[in-house]
């Protein structure tokens, strides 16, 4: 008789017992070609490096960090920590010696895996002001440290060791729903960050109630791109598709992205906003940068497809002759679009912040649905999100089961349920401030319920900008908006306590090329095009053209052209690409409030 599933060992015992004779579990690319490695096998290597860190002396309750970008590995190591009831304190990749020292420190870490001689770099720079930490381990053969004990010799010592270990089997088992099973330190855009205490049972009831809106079974090819450090990734990517025996990939980097898809062809993605954002802008660029035909073809099967996908999604009956003229664009335009994507998407899954209604639509017409979803560390993380079915563009779905969401007076958006986390490690003060007697945790969001349950966000409450005047503006759904336009890659509204907002843009410097050049002017790079006056007023213009039929008190009223994107490296953007607004705002307030000084 199977056991309930109250834990993530349950969950990955069952999943093993399930789905034994399935071929691939994880696949990666190694060389030229992509490996793969079955549900036995991994579970071997869990046990294996499970048993190893026992015989290295590691108990039960000491937290261990991975430091890493996506790898079979990261989860091998994630089970194996799980197994032995100790919670993984996942690291971005991204951060700082100093962010990474803070981390292990805080949680406690008596180990840390990890990969690449950068991440070994970061370790060896701390790892003096980190009492507890014991162990470092690596993912890959480390040729930049020999010395460094490695994961696979950790599952040889292991597997020597097994006999001296007979109680491991029974003691992963005893693993409770209550005992904490990670530490995920939220990358916020204010404050320092904070540990989000996670048990076995938020996290299960998140893979069930995901689960239960998600359509994922054995068929499905995942393509695993956003970092395992990213509680939706590792939620939704990883915890739920071992669940539902889906085969994951892991994309090689960012860069290579778009060639894995067409070598992996997955049949369903997570994302952020940024991905659809940036794949949107490429299309954009490529249609209208064509030939006339071209471009003409493409701007009429986007009109044919946008007015189909608007009278599907609202329910309506679609004339004959739109059906008709709706097959053409497909067989003209978004079939190629599809199979850019592989062949196979069935969807794609957004969260991580807000995606413009705009280019979910243009998704959707394409026969390429965005299943937008809302959630936060806190809550394990997925809140809400669009059924494949009921898909309503601009909100972010409906609760999961199990979960109860409410809208306090302010127009916060409050969240109840088993998801919800045990609280902040080290902060009882503000896990008070968070989660109220009630059991309430408040989110720090702004949104409305609709009449059939539906939620949408409209802002951060702490993004939220009161002009001199004393109008309140949501700046994300305006941001939004603006990077919809296809001569706009980046956008962030400015002008909290300002007389008027102010938006900061950066150019599409692509499109805004090819403009360029279609009008013989004369330029060697990025730099010189954004010199060009016309080229200076074309961005201008294109992105008051976005913002038009804004409210006056909403429209900026002036635009800052800012030539390099927003990036992590400068600490503009979150681990998860969230823009930091106070951060841009100090790095240009100079330009900034010059702008204000010439009215």
């Amino acid at each position: 008789m199977e056991m309930p599933l109250e834990t993530l060992n349950h969950l990955f015992s069952q999943a093993v017992e399930r789905f034994s004779t399935k071929r691939a579990l994880l696949r990666f690319k190694e060389g030229d070609s992509w490996q793969e490695l079955s549900y036995p096998e991994v579970a071997k290597q869990v046990r294996n490096t499970a048993i190893g860190l026992k015989k290295l002396g590691v108990k039960r309750q000491e937290p261990i960090a991975i430091l890493s970008t996506n790898r079979p590995q990261w989860l091998i190591a994630d089970f194996a920590c799980l197994s032995l009831g100790c919670p993984v304190v996942p690291i971005y990749p991204t951060l700082t010696p100093e962010q990474i020292g803070y981390i292990l420190n805080d949680a406690k870490a008596v180990a840390v895996f990890l990969a690449g001689p950068i991440q070994y770099e970061k370790a060896q720079a701390v790892k003096d002001g980190v009492s507890t930490l014991r162990h470092i381990i690596a993912f890959d053969q480390p040729s930049y440290a020999p010395e460094m004990l490695t994961i696979e010799a950790l599952g040889r010592m292991g597997r020597d060791a097994e006999k001296e270990f007979p109680e491991y089997q029974e003691e992963s088992q005893q693993v409770g729903p209550d005992d904490l099973a990670t530490i995920i330190y939220t990358s916020g855009t204010t404050g320092a960050p904070k540990g989000v205490m996670l048990t076995h049972g938020n996290l299960v009831s998140n893979v069930l109630g995901a689960k239960a809106v998600l359509p994922v079974d054995v068929h499905d090819v995942c393509l695993s791109l956003l970092p395992l450090s990213h509680g939706f990734e590792r939620t939704a990517g990883h915890f739920v598709m071992v669940h539902a025996g889906v085969t994951i990939n892991y994309a090689e980097d960012m860069d290579s992205i778009g060639r894995n898809i067409l070598e992996v062809k997955p049949t369903v993605m997570l994302g952020v906003p940024r991905l659809y954002e940036k794949m949107y802008a490429n299309i954009l660029h490529r249609a209208l940068s064509g030939n006339v035909f071209r471009k003409r073809i493409f701007l009429w099967a986007r009109r044919i497809g946008e007015t189909w996908a608007e009278k599907t999604l609202n329910g309506e009956k679609v004339p004959l002759h739109l059906k008709a003229r709706y097959r053409v664009a497909v067989r003209m335009v978004f079939k190629i679009l599809q199979e850019k994507t592989g062949g196979r998407i069935r969807y794609f899954i957004s969260g991580g912040a807000p995606l413009s209604p705009d280019i979910a639509l243009f998704f959707y017409a394409a026969g390429l649905p965005i299943l937008e979803g809302y959630g936060l560390t806190e809550t394990s993380p997925v809140i809400s999100v669009n059924p494949l079915d009921g898909v309503k563009l601009g909100t972010v779905g409906k609760a999961l089961p199990g979960i109860e969401i409410n809208i306090a007076a302010d127009g916060e958006i409050l969240v109840r349920g088993p998801c919800v986390m045990k609280g902040y490690l080290n902060h009882p003060e503000k896990t008070s401030e968070a989660i109220d007697v009630e059991g309430w945790f408040h989110t720090g969001d702004i949104g409305e319920l609709d009449e059939d349950g539906y939620l949408r966000i409209t802002d951060r409450k702490k993004d939220l900008i009161i002009t001199a005047g004393g109008k309140n503006i949501a700046p994300q759904p305006i941001e939004n908006q603006a990077k919809a336009n296809p001569f706009i890659l980046n956008a962030v509204l400015i002008g909290d306590r300002r007389k008027f907002p102010v938006l900061l843009v950066v150019p599409n410097t692509d499109a805004l090329g090819d403009w360029a050049g279609a009008r013989k002017l004369q330029f060697d790079n990025a730099n010189e095009l954004m010199q060009i006056p016309e080229v200076a007023s074309k961005t201008e213009r294109e992105a008051m053209l976005a913002l038009r039929d804004l409210a006056d008190y909403e429209r900026p009223k002036k635009i800052l052209i800012v030539e390099e994107d927003f990036s992590i490296e400068r600490g503009e953007l979150t681990p998860t690409l969230k823009v930091k607004r106070r951060v841009v705002e100090e790095h240009y307030r100079e330009q900034i409030n010059q702008l204000f000084e010439e009215t």
